[in-house]
């Protein structure tokens, strides 16, 4: 089954992690109904599980050549333009792979528990399995258009799970918003695409694999570098919810909970930072493009931060936290620390999706509830899940020792020290880090601590989640804690991470200056404004006071009303491009459509059909009038020639 080279491996096996969930999917599609709810549920869970075993696998065996490769049929072949479908699997790429199943598995477990008693549950999996079918070809491919393949893919199918539940209004309007959004950041990725092919192809080299673009991408020009790269950054900010396409995530908590965990955690979300990580070899030439995106990368995590401090929905608060944390990676990716940025994506989707999942089990205990202030208390009714979510919630604001620790001074490390890096992209992670601490503690203490606020029907109720959904809770927790061990700072007992991914990165990283005494400063600073941010957080919510309806009603016509309306960023985009966009399309299909488009086509009928009722008049099926036509015809051609002589 190995075939062995150099430095790349040839493995028949990889092209089974994907293919099994779509398999899994497809007998779900036509047969689940027969199958039954459990048993549709069981195939989706083994399915995943089978490629998270397949995952383990080759992580095992990957060390020992550095790359595997799998090409199954060549796909696409014109003179010397040739594409195959064709998987590969690198450090990079086995690290996405273990997320997306290892985390993916998870969710589908949980999914039993969470939506055993919905009607729907079938097509649920269906689309779940399908999901990571297309979120595998998208880490897997070895070239650009299988890459593609599973961009749009993962696209597609966060539509049909943002809209389950399609007969809320709500939640079409919500997976109608993700799907158009997202194909405006896939338009930019489309011309950066096409725009990388053909100007290769002036060179002589037609491809779109990921080694021969690297090994030509010196051929091309600054100009044209920068211009492929910002145009491939627009997707990336589309897929990844950065400012200004962020507007979608928000809204993509109204599927089930196991949905926003699986694209907000570990899966979707995270497409556009693999891709630009995917394509370091390109980006790191084009500085301009790496300013621009921590830039934007620092001021999406700063600014979704400050939304979260004032949002009452339990899934909105971590919404808008997941559009936090992708800004820190991408200001990792800005400066080039692309090692730091992978680091932080796995570790996020271990505390991410038990946050997720976690608010899940709260939401489930109450009956639907989602409103924080209607909560309240459930430390005693929800023991598991508490704990959990502590455990997550510590990780998130980087408590000591923890995942989010690691991951985050990392990249606040690399901000300050590296050479593209500087104070300013350090003082706003920074500051974004005190925030993060201050509204995921606000949660904390609204959600679990205090008096009960629910209401007495639903508190009558309260039981903690079955063991489907706690076990994926706990495991997800213990990840939270030691997933970041295995990025250590050399001040304590030093990174594998680094050392796992320098194959990949290489030399695409300038190394960063400072002394481990200035990283510890640096961490010391970072703990202590986490540590504020916990605190005022407490003595604001976590104690039985009115303080927070005070600070509410003193700004309540200013920054609170501010941040609450989520900077009203979104009736913005209503007044400045939804309302003229619709606008126009209405004239065009009331107006010039039917004016100008079917005016032509019926003016070109209307001419014809004139035409025809004169020549009808003429062909009277009359032999002597058909005589004289040709007698009248003939003595006119004769006429003619006679006077041209």
């Amino acid at each position: 089954m190995v075939a062995t080279t150099q430095a790349v491996a040839t493995v028949d096996l990889l092209r089974w992690m994907p293919l099994i969930p779509l398999l899994a999917s497809l007998i779900n599609m036509f047969f689940g109904a027969r199958l039954g709810r459990k048993t549709a549920g069981g195939l989706a869970c083994v399915a995943v599980l089978a490629s998270f075993a397949i995952a383990l696998y080759i992580f095992w065996l990957l060390p020992a050549t550095g790359m595997f490769r799998d090409t199954v049929y060549t796909w696409i072949e014109s003179g010397s333009f040739q594409v195959k479908l064709s998987f590969q699997v690198d450090a990079l790429t086995a690290v996405m792979l273990l997320v997306v199943t290892g985390i993916g598995f998870l969710i589908h477990i949980y999914s039993l528990g969470y939506m055993d008693h919905d009607e729907g549950i079938v097509r649920f999996f269906v689309y779940l399995n399908l999901f990571i079918f297309f979120m595998l070809l998208l880490v897997m491919g070895d070239n650009l258009l299988v890459l593609f393949i599973g961009w749009e893919g993962v696209g597609l199918c966060s539509y049909l799970l943002i809209g389950f539940w399609y007969h809320d209004h709500a939640n079409t309007i919500a997976g109608n918003k993700a799907f158009i959004v997202n194909r405006i950041g896939d338009f930019g990725f489309v011309l950066g695409l096409l725009l990388l092919v053909t100007e290769l192809g002036r060179q002589g080299i037609w491809t779109l694999d990921f080694m021969e673009l690297q090994q030509h991408v010196n051929l091309l020009s600054p100009e044209r570098i920068t211009l492929i790269t910002l145009l491939l950054f627009v997707g990336a900010a589309g897929k990844s919810a950065q400012i200004p396409l962020f507007v979608w995530l928000p809204d993509a908590m109204a599927g089930p909970t196991p949905v926003s965990a699986l694209i907000h955690a570990a899966t979707m979300v995270t497409a556009g930072a693999y891709m630009t990580a995917r394509l370091h070899f390109l980006f790191v030439l084009a500085p301009e493009t790496l300013s621009l995106i921590a830039t934007i990368g620092a001021a999406t995590a700063f600014f979704a931060a400050t939304v979260a401090l004032t949002q009452t929905d339990i899934k909105r608060v971590l919404a808008y936290s997941t559009v936090s944390q992708l800004g820190y990676m991408f200001v990792a990716i800005g400066i080039g620390a692309f090692s730091a940025a992978i680091f932080h994506l796995f570790t996020h989707a271990f505390f991410k999706a038990c946050l997720f999942l976690g608010s899940g089990s709260v939401i489930h205990a109450l009956d639907g509830e989602q409103d924080m202030r209607k909560m309240g208390g459930l430390k005693a009714y929800l023991p598991t899940t508490y704990w959990t979510y502590v455990i997550a919630t510590l990780a998130i604001a980087g408590a000591p020792f923890t995942a989010g620790f690691f991951s985050k001074d990392f990249i606040l490390w690399q901000a300050y020290s590296s050479p593209r890096g500087s104070t300013e992209l350090w003082f706003v992670g920074w500051l974004t880090a005190g925030l993060t601490a201050f509204y995921m503690f606000r949660q904390l203490f609204l959600v679990f601590h205090g008096e009960c606020r629910a209401d007495e029907h639903v508190k009558a109720h309260i039981h903690e989640s079955p063991v489907v959904m706690t076990v994926p809770l706990v495991v997800l927790a213990a990840g939270s804690i030691f997933a970041g061990w295995l990025g250590a700072p050399e001040y304590l007992w030093g990174s594998l991470w680094d050392h796992w991914l320098q194959p990949i990165f290489g030399g695409a990283h300038e190394a960063a200056h400072g002394s481990p005494t200035d990283e510890i400063n640096l961490t010391l600073l970072t703990l202590a404004i986490g540590g504020l941010g916990f605190l005022l957080a407490y003595f604001v919510y976590g104690r039985a006071s009115k303080l927070p309806d005070r600070l509410a009603s003193l700004a309540g016509g200013g920054p609170y009303r501010l941040l609450l309306h989520k900077y009203y960023i979104d009736e913005i985009y209503d007044v400045l491009i939804v309302r003229p966009f619709t606008y126009c399309s209405r004239w065009l299909a009331q107006v010039f459509d039917p004016g100008v488009i079917d005016g032509l086509v019926n003016a070109v009928a209307r001419g014809a059909r004139g035409f025809s009722l004169i020549w009808r008049e003429v062909q009277t099926g009359n032999v002597q009038h058909y005589l004289a036509g040709f007698l009248a015809a003939t003595l006119a051609l004769l006429a003619y020639f006679l006077k041209q002589q």
